[in-house]
């Protein structure tokens, strides 16, 4: 589904991502780790459109959309989330689950206006998947709340219903344990493994190792902006330079 070819990105004289190379498979669960600093939130930020890339391509089902507008993309099956929560808390948990189902929908302004009854359908049938896709993350009790009464490992979910909402083929996740404690985790893992059951190939971004080693298909380290090692869960583990990346030479 997505296939990265010696992709970089320089912002002055820091080469923040170098020549990296790899691919994801659809259906999979695909994670990118490395230590702090290693370049795996511009690599995010590269695949989703934040950033246009110094060279390489980026190739998601067949098209090269390097340097495509976060939008564009995401009419095309790209949607993300972040590591800082970027939910609006002035407004309800259901509604911050519509805003991501807006690019399928086609109304014009005096439509709107006027709450023509194809609009006012439109707007049930958002309203009744933004609920379904609230229940699906084990949210569903905040239908009716709204977001600043929720807490913030609900708020995490959220965030993942809402970028469900876009009809995605292509989920990003940028740290989407970041903050939790254990059960919060556990759930948040059990939530990753039922999305990509559900059909939505997962790319991952992740500090958590146990969560990290426990979902994934296939892991890429990243060092200082370069691929660093790629495999499996257990060929990454017991990479020496993997552990020594992360623990120093001497362990």
């Amino acid at each position: 589904m997505l296939v990265i070819e010696h992709l970089s990105k320089s912002f002055g004289g820091v080469h923040a991502v170098q020549d990296v190379t790899f691919a994801v498979r659809e259906g999979a669960i695909h994670s990118v780790i490395g230590p702090n600093g290693a370049g795996k939130t511009t690599l995010f930020n590269l695949v989703s459109g934040i950033y246009t890339p110094t060279s390489g391509k980026i190739m998601f089902n067949g098209e090269d959309v390097a340097g495509m507008s976060p939008d564009a993309l995401a009419r095309r099956g790209v949607s993300r989330t972040f590591q800082n929560l970027q939910v609006c808390m002035n407004m309800t948990a259901i509604d911050n689950v519509m805003v991501g189902s807006h690019l399928r929908l086609n109304q014009n302004l005096f439509a709107s206006m006027l709450r023509l009854p194809a609009v006012r359908r439109a707007d049930e049938e958002c309203r009744a998947e933004a609920a379904r896709l609230m229940q699906f993350v084990g949210v569903g009790k905040y239908e009716g709340a709204d977001a600043n009464q929720m807490p913030y490992g609900a708020l995490k979910r959220l965030e993942i219903a809402r970028a469900l909402a876009a009809s995605p083929k292509l989920l990003l996740l940028d740290e989407p344990a970041a903050g939790l404690n254990h059960t919060e985790t556990g759930e948040i893992e059990d939530l990753i493994r039922k999305v990509a059951q559900s059909g939505v190939t997962v790319l991952l971004v992740e500090h958590d190792m146990k969560l990290v080693m426990n979902l994934s298909d296939h892991i890429l380290v990243l060092d200082y902006g370069k691929t660093l090692a790629e495999g499996t869960a257990a060929e990454v583990r017991a990479n020496p330079d993997v552990i020594a990346a992360y623990l120093g030479a001497a362990a």
